[in-house]
């Protein structure tokens, strides 16, 4: 494992991690389990940061307790999650993993463990500038997108393209959609457009809204919403159910097994579908990236408020979808109009 050919948080598989030392095991299982006030999400994140730390220190520290690590060992293992040509946020974050787990027992384990330390603190992480830039698609990218899957039949991949990128959710959102939604109604309403020649219209605006589905948010639950979605998206799921056919699973978005059984997709289905979308648009992709394309297109290309966008992703404040969620490119650039 070394740092060439490392392994992702997701090849740590059970059977690796039952390698690990009993003593490290229990003690990262202790500690995720009094996590009460970490998100689902996030706790999972923990998890999967302390067993690549834990892997690692069985590979190359000898599988020794923690208690017995010291700083310039976790160099070593900064040194070597840099190497990887990780993001400078997925470094920082693995060594928050450790940190806080460090934090708990000197916490907890003070009368047990008194001479433990954390062996991060002090400890910087390097900036590799491995940052990747946010490039939302355009609409002509989502289009062509759309139509190639189309074309190729890909229901169940189409379908969560469109759902994803019209209600703006996450990936851990689409998975827990429930099939029943192609029998809600949809909710149609009046409201007034200003079309290209500014002249103030009505238009019937047609949308559908999905169950309670639990979104992101402070809570250790999430925040309950429903997300609301488009007759597009509606159309597609509707094709993919009725070429999916009869079976027990209640979700929407699932994998098909040879034996006939059928269940939920996890989250990581959705990032190897987008690899797939990468070869169709000829860049990188990823689940996220509907998100930012939903906001971005809402207020650039299709000329609504932020606003609009907020409501729609679901922010308490505008200010997050602008500063983080509007992408704007040199291209279209609103200072040009100062040159008229």
């Amino acid at each position: 494992m070394d740092g060439k050919n490392a392994k992702r948080s997701e090849d740590i598989t059970d059977e690796m991690w039952s390698e690990v030392l009993e003593f490290n095991r229990n003690m990262v299982q202790e500690y995720l389990d009094n996590q009460t006030d970490l998100s689902i999400k996030t706790k999972i994140a923990y998890k999967s940061g302390l067993r690549i730390f834990f892997y690692w220190v069985k590979q190359n520290l000898n599988n020794k307790s923690f208690l017995e690590i010291k700083k310039k060992e976790y160099v070593r293992y900064l040194n070597w999650i840099t190497n990887r040509g990780l993001s400078d946020s997925a470094i920082k974050f693995k060594k928050s993993s450790v940190s806080s787990f460090c934090n708990y027992v000197m916490m907890m384990y003070e009368d047990e463990h008194p001479t433990f330390r954390n062996f991060t603190v002090g400890l910087k992480v390097v900036k590799t500038g491995n940052v990747y830039p946010k490039e939302p698609l355009t609409p002509d990218e989502y289009i062509m997108l759309c139509e190639e899957l189309e074309k190729r039949e890909e229901w169940q991949k189409l379908a969560y393209l469109v759902f994803t990128y019209s209600t703006g959710c996450r990936r851990a959102e689409s998975r827990q959609l429930l099939k029943e939604v192609v029998d809600y109604p949809a909710k149609e309403r009046k409201i007034k457009i200003v079309d290209e020649d500014g002249n103030e219209k009505e238009a019937i605006s047609k949308s559908y809204q999905t169950h309670i589905i639990r979104c992101k948010g402070s809570s250790v639950v999430g925040k309950p919403r429903k997300l609301k979605f488009g007759e597009d998206a509606m159309q597609w799921m509707k094709k993919w159910l009725e070429v999916r056919g009869e079976d027990d699973c209640p979700y929407m978005f699932v994998v098909k097994y040879k034996n006939g059984k059928t269940r939920q997709v996890g989250e990581d289905t959705f990032n190897g579908w987008c690899k797939k979308f990468e070869k169709i648009i000829g860049r990188r992709c990823h689940p996220h990236q509907f998100r930012e394309s939903r906001a971005t297109n809402i207020v650039v290309y299709e000329h609504k408020s932020a606003e609009v966008a907020q409501k729609l992703l679901g922010h308490n404040d505008v200010s997050t979808t602008k500063n983080h969620y509007i992408i704007r490119n040199d291209e279209i650039d609103e200072s040009d109009e100062a040159f008229i």
